[in-house]
């Protein structure tokens, strides 16, 4: 069962599923993340890399796995429940 926060979906298949999934599986103004333990498989809105919050998660994630994702999305390291308060935060503002 797959959940959505407003400005933000929980994809409906799990990482070992996504990277056989193609880009256009991602809509239109949307970005593939990956989360936690598990990675599990997150749609954010591309307006997120505007934001000073979100591009401070992205200088983590390039120290901690550089530009290589071979889930085909970005990874961040985080848990999950920190990402979700962090993405409901950043779709207040």
């Amino acid at each position: 069962m797959a959940f959505r926060l407003p400005g933000f979906r929980r994809s409906s298949f799990s990482a070992s599923q996504a990277s056989s999934f193609k880009d256009e599986e991602v809509p239109k103004g949307y970005l593939a993340v990956y989360v936690g333990e598990k990675m599990k498989r997150f749609l954010i809105p591309v307006s997120f890399l505007n934001e000073l919050l979100f591009q401070e998660l992205l200088r983590k994630a390039e120290e901690e796995f550089g530009y290589y994702h071979p889930m085909g999305g970005l990874t961040i390291p985080l848990m999950e429940d920190v990402f979700l308060d962090t993405a409901s935060h950043l779709k207040r503002l």
